[in-house]
C-alpha cells in the first residue's frame, strides 16, 4: 500500500515533463520537477529539506509563467506536485513545504486546485481505509485548508468509513507493532479537532444527530476501556473523547457528559448518553483501572476550561469536575496505576497547571480558598507530591519539579487574592526538606521551588550545611543536576534581593557572592576527584561567570597558587572566562602557567588546558602561532595515554582546533578575514593551517605502525578520523553533524597546490591495511571505518588481490582475533571493489561473477568456504579445529551480509529475490547442520543426524568425548593414554575454541538475519527471503545452542542473536511468525515443570536465557502478555511442595524455576516491566531461604540479590556506596506497599513468641539487608515506615550476633532525623545502670549498636545537635559502669566505648577521667606479648583493646594535648600486639592528619624503635604494618627534620644494613618487600653518613632487579615509589664535587627511571615520572618544595635531556642508552613470516605490552646524535661510540643489504599484506634505521678511526645513501615512513615517534 502514492508520483512526473516539452516554461517545469524526483528519492532528511528548498524557490518564479497560462496548461503540474504532497503524508514538514509550493502555484486559479485535491481525496479507496489512507486524512485534515474544505463537504462519509476502519481493526487485531488503529484514533481526533462547528450539531442536537458518530463513540469507548492493546492508542482515545467534548454548546452539558464517562466503569453494563448520542456499553469490556487514567489525561490535556471549571447540578455542594471529579481519580490513580506512573503523575502536574490556569473561575464558584491551611485538598496535595518525588520512573523528576514550583504558586496567588501572610505552607516545606538526609534527589527539587517565596538567607539559616551537601551532590552523577538547580536559584535570588534593595552595584553582589559561594566553588575546583571537578566547571563556574563578571577577580586570587591544585583549578576557571568573553590573551606567565597545564601529570589538568588552547566561541576564529606551537608540543607526547575517556575528550578537542582552522582559512580565501589583519598576515595563517593538518596528518599515520602499543593507534585513528572528517570534502548525507562546508574543494585546491593533504597516498592506505589485521576489535573496525567511508571507491586490483589472500588465510586460523580480523577483511574488500576487481579475485567456481551482484557472488563465495570447512569437519574435527575452524567463515558472512549497506539494499531488489532466498535457506541449513555437528562431537555423537539430548553433557562428558576426537585425529593406532595432566592440552583448547566460537557466531548471524529480513521495507510481491520453514529451522538452532550449550560466551552472543530473532518475529504482522517463539516459550516452560533425568539449568547456562531472550522480544509499548504467562507459571511452579524422595544431584523444578526468575530479573531489556510481579518473587525468595533443600536455599539467595539491586537501582558511579544511594524507606514503601506488608510480616514472625524457645529465621537476615539499603525519610507521623520500628528494636536482642548488627544498621532508615535524639535517650534509658539489671547481654549488646548506629548515620553528627544529645550523655554518664571490668562481656564495653567515641566533648570532665582511667587500667594490666592465662581468656578482649586504642589516639589527635599524645606514644612501645597493631593500622587510615603535633611524635616514636623492630623481626604481618605507617608519617618529603635524623644517629646504617639484607637475601614476599624497599629509600634519602657509594650501589641493584618487566606489578610499583623517594637525592648527590662515586649509581638510577616511564601499569608510571619531576628544575639546586609532577612521556624527555647535559661526558652514558635499543634478527623474523607455517592457538604475551621500542628508539635518536658530536678527540665516549661501531656496525651494513635485496624482488609484493600486519618486523626495522642513522653520525664524527672498523669497509656518505635508498624501499611497502619532504609550509613539532 504504501509504494502505490510513490509510483503515482513518478508516473504524474513523467507526463508532466512531457506535458511542458513544447511549452516556453519547459525549463523552469523540469528544474521544479526534478528537485520533487530527488526530494521522493532520498532518504535523509537533511537531502529531502534540501531539495524541497530549492523546488519550493524554483516555484516562485514558476508562478508568474503559469499565471498567463489556462487551467488545462496549469492541472499537470498542479496534480503532478498533489501527489508528491500524497507520498509526504508521513512528515509534516514536507508535507508542509509541498502545501506552501502547490498554493505558490496556484495563485489566480484556487478553485482549480481545490477540484484536485477533492478528486484525489476521494480516490481513498474502499470502506476499511489503510494506514497510508488514514495518513492521508490526519495530514490533509491538519495542515491543508482545502483539505478541511473537502472533508467538512463529505463529513457523513467520513465519519461512515472511520467508524467501519476502526471496527475492523478492533475485531482482526494487527500486529503488535502496528499503528493501524492509532491512525484511526488519530484521524477521529483531528476530525474533532478541526471542525468541531460539523461535528457539533450531530452530537448535541436531536435532529442532527449522527448514527455514524453514534458508532464511532461506541468503538472509541472500547479503545479506551482495552480493546486496543496498545497504550498510545488507548491515551489517544481519551484525548479524542475529550476534544469531542469540548464541541458542547453549553459547557453543563459537556460537564455532564464527561461525569457520566466517569461513573461508567462502576455502574456495570448498560447505556452512555452523550449528549443526544446513546451508547450501549459492551459487555466484552474488561475495565483494567487503565480507562481513568485515559479519560483524565485526555480532559486534562485539551478540554476546555469552561467545562472543567462550571458547576455540577447533580452535587449537592458547589462541585466542578476539575475539584471534585478529576483530582480525585488522579490521587486513586498515583496509587493503584504503578505500571503507568509516568503518565498518572503526567496528570497530577497537568491538574495542578489547569487549576492554577482556572484559579479566578474556581474561585467565583466556591467563595472560599480552596488551599487553606487545614483543608484538606492541600494535605493531600502535598501527601501525592512528596511521595512520588523520590519515583525512579525516569521523565517523572520533570513532573515532580512542576508540580511543586505549581503547587507553591497556586498557593502564593490565593494568599495575594485572599491577603493571607501567614504562609505557613512554605516553612512546613523548608523544615521537611532540611530534615531529609542530603543522599536523596527529592529534596532538592522541593528546596529550588521554595527559594523564591522565602529568600535566600531563610533559607541559608535554616539549613546551614547546604553549601557542604551541594559539594557532596556535584561529585555524585545523578545528584548534580539538580545541586547546580539549586545553586543557581540561590545565587539569582540573591542577586533579585540585592538589586531590590538598590544596595551597591556589581561589586558588591560579586562581594557577597564571594562569601557565600567562594569556598563551595574553590574547594571544588581544586578537588583532585575528576567527577567533581568536571561538575563544578561545566554546571557552575560558567554560569556564575556569565551571571556576575565580577567574580572573576576573587576566583583568580584564590587560584593563583603554583601547586597542582591551584594550576587545576586555575585552568578550569581560564577555559570558563574564554568560553564567556569569546578570546583571551596569553603571554608572560599565563603562557607559563598554561605551558607547566599541558605537561602536568593529571590528565584533568592536561584536558582543560588543551581545551582552552582549541575551543572558541566563533568557530572561524584562526588559531593563534602560539596555540600551534603549543598543540604540536603537546599531541606527540599524549598519543599513548591509556586512558579512554582521555581519548575521546583529546579527539574532541582536536576537532574544534580543525574547524577553526578549516573555517579560518575558508573566510580568508573568500576576502572575509577578521579585522584588523594585514593581508601578509592572512597569507600566513592559511600556510599555517595547512601545514599544521599536514603536520597532524602525518602523525596520525606514523602512529599506525603495528610497532605502536594499542593505545597510540587508537588514538592515532582517532586523529585520522578527526583530519578526514573535518578537512576533506566526504559530504554525508546521514549525518547531522560535523560536515564539512560546501564550500570545502577550494581549501582543498588551496593546501595541494602547497604540495600537502594527499590523505588518500599510498603509505596512508598501506598504514590502515595494516591495522586491519590489528588483534583488537576497535582497531580493527576504525581502519575498515575510515577506508570504507573516506578512501576512493575501490582499492587498487594488486591491493585487493593481495589482501584477499591474506583474509583467505586469516579466515583460516584457529585464533579468534586473526579469524576476525580475516572477517573484517573480507567486508572491506566486498565494499571497496567493483564488478571488475569481482572477476579477478578467486572466488569458488560457484559463486564466480556469473552472479548478477558483488554482494551476492561474495556471499556465495564464503557460503562455499564454510560448506568446505564443514566437510573437512566431519572428516577430522581435530585437524580442520587447527587448519579450517569455522568460525572465521561464519563471522565473514556476518559482517558481508549484514553490516554493508549495498549487500542489505541488493536484498531488497525484486530481481534479486529469488537468488537471495536460495542462498539463505542454504545458509541456514549448512548452520544447523554445523550446529548438531559441533554440539554432538562434544557429547560423542557425530553429524546432523544424531539423537540430541535434553541437556548439556558435564565437564568430564565434554572432556572425554574431547579425547576421543583427539585419538581419532592423531591415528587410530596411538592407542596409548597420554600422560594426565590438570591443564587443558593445546588439541583440547583447538576443539572447545573451534565449537564454541562458531556456535555464538551462528546465533548473531541468525538473529542478525531476522532483524535485517523481516523489516516491513522488503518487496511484498517476490515472497519472503525467509519463509516460514526457513525461519523454524533457525528457531531450532537457536533452541538446540541455548539448551544443549555449556559455554557462557557461546550463550551470551547467542542470546543477543537469539533476542532480535524474537523480536522481529513477536513485531511482525503475521501470525504464524509470531507464533514460533510463542510455542517455543510454552515448550520451555513444559521442560522445565516436566520430569527429567538430567540437570537442565546447573549444566546448560543457555535454559535461563532462553526465556528472557523470548520475553525481551516483545514490544515494550505492549502488555507483555508472554512475560506475564511466564513469569506467572515459574511463581507457580517454585511454590509447589518439594517431593518427599527429591534427589540432591539433580535440579528441582522449583529450584530450576528460581534460576530463571533470577536470570529475568537481572535482564537489562525488561526494565521496569517486571516491577509489577516483585512482590510475589520477593516473597518467594523469602520463602526459599528457609528451604530444607540447598540448591533451593542457594537459588533463592541469588534471586533475592538480583531483586535487590532491581528494586534499588545499580550503583550509578564508582566509588558511590549504598549510603548514597537509593529512595528513602517512606518512597519505597509507598512505590511498592504490597512489599511493605511482606518485609514487615517476616519481622512480625522472626520477634513474636515461638513455641520451644528461639528458632532460626533464614531469611530475616536478607530482610534486614534490604532496610539496611534505605534511606531515612522526613519526619512524618503517618508513614508506613513507623511499623517497622518496634520489631527492629525487639531484634536488638537476638542471640545471633549478626542478626543483631543488621538490625542495628536497618533501624537507621526508619527513623527520620528528627526523631534520633528521642529514641537515642529512650534506648539509653534501657541500659542497666547497675550490674544487678543485667538480664541478657545479647539485649545490652544489642541496644548498645543501635545507639551506635544512629549516631553514627551520616546524616546525624552534624543534623543531631549537642542541646539535643544533652538528656542521652547524662544517661550514659549515669551507666559508666559498663565500660569498667565489672561487665564483664568484652565485646559490650567495646561497643560502649564506640558510642562515647561518638559523642565527643559533651561529657563532664569527672565522667572523661574515668574513662581514660578505666583504659589506662585496662591497658596498662596487659601482660607482654598479649598472652592471658586460661581463667582470664574472654572472647572479643582483642576487639576491646584495639577499640581503647582507637579511643586514645582519636582523642589525643582531637585534643593535640601533650599528656594525650605521650599516651598514644607509649602504647606504641607496649609490648602487647593487639594495641601495637591497633595504633599501626589507626595511622595507616590517615586518622592522625588532624594534629601535626601527634604526626611528629609518631614519626619520631617510630624512627625511634626501628633498629629493635627489625633486629626482632617477631611477625611479618606485624613488621609490615610497622613500615607502612612510618612511610605514612613520612609521605611528605618535607616532613623529615633534624630532630629525625638525631633520632636515628648511629643506627641508620644498621637499619639500612639490616633492610637492604632482607632485600637481597630474605625474599620475604612481595607486600612486605615493598615496605622493606621504600623503608630503605627513606633512610637512605636522607643519610648522612660519610660513604654511601656501597649502601647506594646495593640499593640501586635492589631496583634493577625489581623494575624487570617481568618482576610482579607490586615490586615494579616498590621500585618506582623507591625512586621518587631517594633517587632525585643521590642523583643530585652525585652532581656536587664530593660525590664522584655516586656518578655511576646516578646513570644506573637514570636507567631505571627510563625504563618504569615504559611500564604497563599506570601507577608505575606515575611514580617514576614524580622521579623525574624532582630532578626537573635544575638538578644541581636543592629540591623544590612545591613541585608540580609531570606526565610520564614529559618526564622520559627530561631525563633523556638530563643524561646529555649533566652526564654527557661520562663513558657509560652512551651504553647505558644503546641498551635501550633492543637488537632484534631481522632476517629469522622475515623467514618466519614467509614459512607460513600452522599458527598455533595461542600467542607468547610480551611482557609488557605498554613499551614501544621503535617509539623509544625516536626518542633516543636526537640525544645519541647530539652526544656524538659532544665527543673531542680524546673523550672516553670517543672509545665507546668507537666500540659499538666495531661490533655492531657490520650487523647493521649486513642487515640494510638484505633489506635492499628482500623488498626490491618481485617476490615481496606477494607477503608484502601480512608483513604490514607484523609488529616484531615493524620494531626491527624502525631499530635498524635508528641503529644505521647513528652509525652514519659516528662515521662522519670520529672521521678516519672509524673507517678502520673491521668488517665495516664503507665512508659515512656511502652508509647514508644505503640508508635513504633502504627507507625509500621499505616505504613503498608501508614498512617505514616516507622520508621528510623538504616543502612542507611548517617547521614540524616534536618527533612523532615520541612516547
Amino acid at each position: 500500500m504504501a509504494a502505490a502514492p510513490a509510483a503515482g508520483a513518478e508516473r504524474e512526473a513523467r507526463a508532466c515533463a512531457a506535458f511542458y516539452g513544447a511549452l516556453g516554461i519547459a525549463q523552469p517545469v523540469l528544474s521544479c520537477l526534478r528537485c520533487l524526483r530527488q526530494f521522493a528519492g532520498s532518504t535523509a532528511k537533511r537531502c529531502k529539506d534540501k531539495h524541497l528548498e530549492e523546488a519550493l524557490l524554483l516555484s516562485r518564479a514558476l508562478g508568474e509563467g503559469l499565471r498567463a497560462l489556462g487551467e488545462a496548461e496549469a492541472r499537470p503540474l498542479l496534480r503532478c506536485v498533489l501527489a508528491f504532497q500524497m507520498e509526504a503524508t508521513g512528515s509534516s514538514s514536507s508535507f508542509q513545504k509541498l502545501e506552501q509550493i502547490v498554493t505558490q502555484l496556484a495563485v489566480g486559479k484556487e478553485a482549480l486546485l481545490a477540484r484536485e485535491v477533492g478528486m484525489l481525496l476521494a480516490g481513498l479507496e474502499g470502506e476499511v481505509l489503510s494506514p497510508g489512507d488514514l495518513q492521508s486524512v490526519c495530514m490533509f485534515m491538519e495542515e491543508s485548508s482545502l483539505g478541511r474544505q473537502h472533508w467538512q463537504q463529505n463529513l457523513a462519509p467520513l465519519l461512515q468509513r472511520l467508524a467501519t476502519t476502526l471496527r475492523w481493526v478492533l475485531q482482526s487485531q494487527p500486529a503488535p507493532g502496528s499503528t493501524w488503529g492509532y491512525l484511526a484514533v488519530k484521524a477521529c481526533l483531528q476530525l474533532f479537532q478541526a471542525l468541531p462547528k460539523d461535528v457539533a450539531p450531530l452530537v448535541w442536537s436531536a435532529a442532527g444527530k449522527s448514527e455514524a458518530l453514534q458508532s464511532l463513540l461506541g468503538l472509541l469507548l472500547e479503545v479506551a476501556w482495552g480493546k486496543a492493546p496498545n497504550k498510545d492508542t488507548r491515551l489517544l482515545a481519551g484525548t479524542a473523547l475529550s476534544m469531542l467534548v469540548n464541541t458542547a454548546p453549553q459547557p453543563e452539558r459537556g460537564a455532564s457528559a464527561v461525569l457520566a464517562l466517569f461513573q461508567l466503569p462502576g455502574r456495570g453494563a448498560e447505556e452512555l448518553k452523550f449528549g443526544e448520542l446513546v451508547v450501549e456499553v459492551p459487555p466484552v469490556l474488561e475495565p483494567d483501572g487503565l480507562e481513568k487514567l485515559v479519560l483524565t489525561r485526555g480532559l486534562l490535556t485539551c478540554c476546555k476550561m469552561d467545562i472543567l471549571s462550571c458547576q455540577l447540578e447533580s452535587f449537592t455542594h458547589k462541585a466542578c469536575l476539575l475539584l471534585d471529579v478529576i483530582f480525585p481519580t488522579v490521587c486513586a490513580l498515583t496509587k493503584e496505576q504503578k505500571d503507568c506512573h509516568y503518565y498518572c503523575f503526567q496528570a497530577c502536574a497537568l491538574w495542578l497547571q489547569r487549576l492554577r490556569d482556572s484559579l479566578p473561575a474556581v474561585w467565583r464558584l466556591t467563595g472560599t480558598r480552596i488551599l487553606a491551611q487545614d483543608t484538606q485538598l492541600l494535605r493531600q496535595l502535598t501527601q501525592l507530591v512528596w511521595d512520588n518525588a523520590e519515583t525512579p520512573v525516569e521523565g517523572v523528576s520533570e513532573f515532580v519539579h512542576n508540580s511543586f514550583r505549581l503547587l507553591l504558586e497556586i498557593y502564593h496567588l490565593e494568599c495575594q487574592h485572599f491577603q493571607d501572610q501567614e504562609r505557613s505552607l512554605y516553612q512546613q516545606m523548608l523544615q521537611r526538606v532540611v530534615s531529609m538526609p542530603w543522599q536523596i534527589k527529592a529534596r532538592y527539587v522541593p528546596l529550588c521551588a521554595i527559594v523564591p517565596y522565602v529568600g535566600s538567607q531563610q533559607v541559608l539559616d535554616a539549613y546551614p550545611d547546604l553549601p557542604q551537601h551541594l559539594l557532596s551532590c556535584l561529585s555524585t552523577n545523578h545528584l548534580c543536576p539538580a545541586a547546580t538547580e539549586v545553586y543557581k536559584a540561590l545565587v539569582r535570588q540573591q542577586c533579585a534581593e540585592r538589586q531590590d534593595g538598590q544596595r551597591g552595584g556589581e561589586a558588591a553582589l560579586a562581594e557577597q557572592w564571594t562569601l557565600y559561594w567562594l569556598p563551595l566553588l574553590s574547594q571544588a575546583l581544586r578537588s583532585p576527584r575528576p567527577i567533581l571537578q568536571s561538575n563544578a566547571t561545566n554546571h557552575l563556574l560558567t554560569w556564575t561567570l556569565r551571571q556576575l563578571p565580577a567574580t572573576q577577580t576573587p576566583l583568580a586570587t584564590q587560584f593563583s597558587g603554583q601547586d597542582t591544585a591551584s594550576l587545576r583549578a586555575w585552568v578550569s576557571l581560564l577555559k570558563a572566562q574564554k568560553s564567556v568573553a569569546g578570546s583571551l590573551p596569553l603571554q608572560g606567565e599565563a603562557l607559563e602557567r598554561l605551558s607547566c597545564c599541558l605537561g602536568a601529570s593529571e590528565e584533568s589538568i592536561r584536558l582543560a588546558a588543551l581545551g582552552l588552547l582549541c575551543c572558541s566561541p566563533s568557530t572561524n576564529q584562526p588559531l593563534l602561532g602560539t596555540e600551534v606551537q603549543l598543540l604540536q608540543e603537546f599531541l606527540p607526547l599524549n598519543l599513548n595515554c591509556d586512558s579512554s575517556s582521555f581519548r575521546q575528550l583529546l579527539q574532541a578537542a582536536v576537532r574544534k582546533a580543525l574547524v577553526r582552522l578549516r573555517d579560518s582559512s575558508l573566510a580568508q580565501l573568500r576576502g572575509k578575514a577578521p579585522r584588523g589583519t594585514e593581508p601578509g598576515e592572512a597569507a600566513g595563517q592559511l600556510a599555517q593551517a595547512a601545514g599544521f593538518v599536514e603536520w597532524l596528518l602525518q602523525l596520525s599515520i606514523a602512529s599506525l605502525s603495528p610497532g605502536a602499543n594499542y593505545q597510540r593507534k587508537k588514538t592515532g585513528l582517532l586523529l585520522l578520523a578527526t583530519v578526514l572528517e573535518t578537512c576533506t570534502d566526504t559530504w554525508s548525507p546521514e549525518r547531522k553533524k560535523g560536515q564539512p562546508p560546501r564550500t570545502m574543494a577550494v581549501l582543498l585546491s588551496y593546501a595541494r597546490q602547497s604540495g600537502c593533504w594527499d590523505f588518500f597516498s599510498q603509505p596512508n592506505l598501506l598504514a590502515l591495511l595494516g591495522c586491519l589485521q590489528d588483534s583488537t576489535n576497535e582497531i580493527r573496525d576504525l581502519a575498515s571505518e575510515l577506508l570504507v567511508r573516506y578512501f576512493p571507491a575501490t582499492f587498487p586490483e594488486p591491493i585487493a588481490l593481495a589482501l584477499f589472500q591474506l583474509a583467505q588465510d586469516a579466515l583460516g586460523s584457529p585464533r579468534v582475533q586473526e579469524a576476525e580480523a580475516g572477517a573484517v577483511l573480507m567486508k572491506t574488500i566486498l565494499q571497496k571493489s567493483d564488478s571488475s576487481t569481482m572477476k579477478s579475485l578467486v572466488l569458488e567456481a560457484e559463486a564466480a561473477p556469473t552472479l548478477p551482484n558483488r554482494g551476492l557472488c561474495f556471499a556465495q563465495h564464503l557460503l562455499h568456504v564454510l560448506q568446505a570447512q564443514y566437510a573437512a569437519a566431519c572428516q577430522d574435527l581435530l585437524q580442520a579445529a587447527a587448519s579450517t575452524p569455522m568460525h572465521g567463515a561464519i563471522a565473514a558472512l556476518r559482517r558481508c551480509l549484514l553490516q554493508v549497506p549495498e549487500v542489505a539494499a541488493s536484498m531488497r531488489a525484486a530481481e534479486l529475490a529469488l537468488s537471495w532466498q536460495e542462498l539463505l535457506a542454504r545458509l541456514v541449513t549448512t548452520v544447523r547442520d554445523i550446529t548438531s555437528f559441533l554440539l554432538g562431537a562434544l557429547q560423542s555423537q557425530q553429524g546432523p543426524g544424531a539423537s540430541e539430548q535434553a541437556a548439556a553433557p558435564s565437564f568430564a562428558d565434554m572432556g572425554n568425548a574431547i579425547g576421543s576426537l583427539i585419538m581419532l585425529g592423531k591415528g587410530r593406532g596411538q592407542e596409548e593414554e597420554e600422560e594426565d595432566s590438570i591443564l587443558l592440552s593445546e588439541e583440547h583448547s583447538l576443539i572447545l575454541t573451534c565449537c564454541w566460537v562458531s556456535v555464538k557466531e551462528i546465533g548473531l548471524l541468525l538473529g542478525g538475519l531476522a532483524e535485517l529480513l523481516l523489516a516491513p521495507t522488503l518487496p511484498a510481491g517476490s515472497g519472503p527471503l525467509l519463509p516460514l520453514p526457513t525461519l523454524q529451522t533457525a528457531a531450532r538452532v537457536f533452541q538446540e545452542i541455548l539448551l544443549r550449550c555449556r559455554h557462557w560466551g557461546a550463550v551470551e552472543g547467542c542470546s543477543m542473536g537469539f533476542t532480535k530473532f524474537c523480536a522481529a518475529l513477536l513485531n511482525h504482522p503475521d501470525t504464524e511468525l509470531q507464533a514460533i517463539p510463542q510455542t517455543m516459550l510454552e515448550q520451555g516452560l513444559e521442560a522445565l515443570s516436566g520430569p527429567r533425568s538430567s540437570s537442565i539449568t546447573r549444566r546448560a547456562a543457555g535454559f535461563p536465557m532462553l526465556f528472557l531472550c523470548i520475553v525481551s522480544g516483545e514490544a515494550p509499548a505492549q502488555a507483555r502478555p508472554l512475560l506475564t504467562r511466564c513469569v506467572r507459571t515459574l511463581l507457580a511452579l517454585a511454590t509447589t511442595a518439594l517431593p518427599q524422595d527429591w534427589d540432591q544431584t539433580l535440579d528441582l523444578p522449583q529450584v530450576c524455576a528460581l534460576h530463571v526468575l533470577q536470570t529475568l530479573v537481572r535482564g537489562t531489556g525488561l526494565g521496569s516491566a517486571l516491577l509489577r510481579h516483585v512482590t510475589p518473587m520477593v516473597a518467594l525468595a523469602l520463602r526459599g531461604l528457609s528451604s530444607p533443600c540447598w540448591a533451593m536455599r542457594n537459588a533463592a539467595i541469588q534471586l533475592f540479590s538480583a531483586l535487590t539491586s532491581r528494586l534499588l537501582g545499580q550503583q550509578r558511579s564508582r566509588g558511590e556506596g549504598c549510603p548514597a544511594e537509593g529512595v528513602s524507606l517512606q518512597a519505597f514503601l509507598w512505590q511498592h506497599p504490597q512489599l511493605g506488608t511482606v518485609l514487615l510480616s517476616e519481622l512480625g514472625a522472626a520477634t513474636g513468641p515461638a513455641p520451644g524457645g528461639p528458632h532460626l529465621r533464614p531469611a530475616l537476615h536478607a530482610v534486614l539487608t534490604l532496610l539496611a539499603q534505605l534511606q531515612p525519610g522526613a519526619d512524618s507521623p503517618s508513614s508506613p515506615s513507623a511499623h517497622f520500628l518496634g520489631p527492629l528494636l525487639e531484634l536488638a536482642g537476638s542471640p545471633i550476633y549478626a542478626v543483631r548488627a543488621m538490625a542495628a544498621k536497618a533501624l537507621v532508615p526508619v527513623v527520620p532525623p528528627p526523631q534520633r535524639p528521642g529514641l537515642l535517650l529512650q534506648l539509653a534509658r534501657q541500659l542497666p545502670a547497675t550490674p544487678g539489671q543485667v538480664r541478657s547481654h545479647n539485649a545490652v549488646h544489642g541496644c548498645l549498636l543501635q545507639m551506635q548506629a544512629l549516631l553514627a548515620a551520616p546524616t546525624s553528627t552534624k543534623g543531631l545537635l549537642a542541646e539535643a544529645l544533652r538528656p542521652v550523655v547524662l544517661q550514659l554518664e549515669a551507666r559508666g559502669w559498663l565500660l569498667s571490668p565489672a561487665q564483664r562481656c568484652p565485646l559490650v564495653r567495646a561497643a560502649f566505648l564506640q558510642i562515647l567515641a561518638l559523642l565527643p566533648s559533651s561529657f563532664s570532665p569527672s565522667f572523661t577521667q574515668s574513662i581514660r582511667v578505666a583504659i589506662s587500667t585496662e591497658l596498662g594490666s596487659l601482660p607482654p606479648g598479649g598472652k592471658l592465662g586460661c581463667a582470664e581468656l574472654q572472647v572479643g578482649s582483642a576487639i576491646l583493646h584495639q577499640t581503647m586504642a582507637h579511643f586514645v589516639c582519636s582523642e589525643a589527635a582531637q585534643l593535640a594535648d601533650g599528656e594525650r599524645i605521650s599516651a598514644v606514644c607509649s602504647l606504641l612501645r607496649q609490648p602487647n600486639p593487639d594495641v601495637q597493631l591497633a595504633v599501626l593500622s589507626w595511622v595507616i587510615a590517615g586518622e592522625e592528619g588532624t594534629c601535626e603535633e601527634l604526626e611528629k611524635a609518631l614519626r619520631l616514636t617510630l624512627l625511634e624503635s626501628l633498629g629493635s623492630v627489625l633486629r626482632e623481626r617477631r611477625d611479618k604481618e606485624f613488621l609490615r604494618l610497622y613500615l607502612e605507617a612510618l612511610l605514612h608519617l613520612y609521605r611528605d618529603p618535607s616532613s623529615w627534620s633534624h630532630e629525625a635524623s638525631c633520632k636515628l644517629q648511629g643506627s641508620s646504617a644498621a637499619c639500612l644494613e639490616m633492610l637492604l639484607h632482607m632485600v637481597e637475601a630474605e625474599h620475604p614476599g612481595p607486600d612486605l618487600l615493598f615496605q622493606v624497599l621504600c623503608a630503605a629509600s627513606l633512610l637512605l634519602a636522607h643519610w648522612v653518613g660519610a660513604e654511601d657509594g656501597p649502601l647506594a650501589e646495593r640499593w640501586c641493584t635492589a631496583l634493577e632487579q625489581c623494575s624487570q618487566s617481568a618482576s610482579s606489578e607490586v615490586l615494579r610499583l616498590a621500585a618506582a615509589c623507591s625512586l621518587r623517594t631517594a633517587g632525585a637525592n643521590v642523583v643530585r648527590r652525585s652532581l656536587r664535587a664530593a660525590c664522584p662515586s655516586l656518578v655511576s649509581v646516578a646513570l644506573r638510577l637514570i636507567n631505571v627511571g627510563i625504563h618504569l616511564l615504559q611500564d604497563e601499569e599506570r601507577e608505575v608510571r606515575h611514580e617514576a615520572s614524580c622521579f623525574a619531576s624532582l630532578l626537573r628544575p635544575d638538578p644541581r639546586e636543592p629540591l623544590p618544595g612545591g613541585c608540580v609532577f609531570v606526565q610520564d612521556n614529559v618526564g622520559l624527555q627530561s631525563l633523556l635531556q638530563l643524561l646529555l647535559v649533566e652526564f654527557g661526558d661520562h663513558p657509560e652514558t652512551f651504553d647505558s642508552l644503546l641498551w635501550h635499543l633492543p637488537v632484534l634478527d631481522l632476517r629469522s623474523i622475515v623467514e618466519e613470516l614467509e614459512t607460513n607455517k600452522a599458527a598455533s592457538l595461542y600467542k607468547e604475551d610480551e611482557p609488557n605490552v605498554f613499551a614501544e621500542p621503535a617509539a623509544l628508539a625516536q626518542q633516543l635518536l636526537p640525544i645519541l646524535l647530539q652526544l656524538l658530536e659532544k665527543a673531542p678527540a680524546s673523550s672516553p665516549l670517543r672509545a665507546s661510540a668507537l666500540r659499538w661501531l666495531a661490533a655492531g656496525g657490520p650487523g647493521i651494513l649486513r642487515d640494510l643489504r638484505y633489506c635492499k635485496h628482500r623488498w626490491s624482488q618481485e617476490a615481496a609484493a606477494r607477503g608484502g599484506m601480512k608483513a604490514l600486519g607484523c609488529a616484531k618486523l615493524h620494531v626491527a626495522v624502525a631499530v635498524l634505521l635508528v641503529r644505521a642513522r647513528l652509525a652514519a653520525q659516528a662515521l662522519q664524527v670520529l672521521g678516519e678511526s672509524a673507517t678502520t672498523a673491521p668488517g665495516l669497509g664503507c665512508s659515512a656518505q656511502e652508509l647514508e645513501q644505503e640508508l635513504v635508498l633502504v627507507q625509500e624501499l621499505l616505504a613503498q611497502h608501508g614498512l617505514a615512513r616516507v622520508p621528510s619532504q623538504s616543502n612542507a609550509p611548517v617547521e614540524p613539532g616534536p618527533p612523532s615517534g615520541a612516547a
